[in-house]
């Protein structure tokens, strides 16, 4: 069986993985999980190949951004501020480039 390197599995991601944060980036205010309406969706994500990964999840008319740490005991879960969906997704954007972190 020939062995996978860490590129070959990089090659095989669906979801995009996030852009190495920029020197000049904005960093977000990551806040513990709101109580989120039941109706709350992730519409995108990045890779969960990584130790961090992001979902943009939205509901309600709002959106927010969650990021998770793949800890070895337990995940670690955290959230930004809520904010309109159009506005919200610009943040993704700037997420995936690296220009906030």
């Amino acid at each position: 069986m020939a062995e996978r390197s860490a590129d070959n599995l990089l090659d095989q991601c669906i979801s995009p993985h996030v852009a190495m944060a920029q020197r000049d980036h904005v960093r977000l205010d990551w806040q513990p999980p709101y109580e989120t309406p039941a109706r709350v969706r992730p519409v995108a994500w990045t890779c969960t190949c990584r130790a961090t990964f992001y979902e943009l999840c939205e509901g309600g008319g709002q959106a927010f951004i969650r990021r998770t740490v793949q800890l070895d005991d337990k995940p670690e879960i955290s959230e930004t501020y809520r904010w309109l969906i159009a506005e919200a997704r610009h943040v993704w954007t700037a997420l995936l480039a690296g220009r906030v972190r």
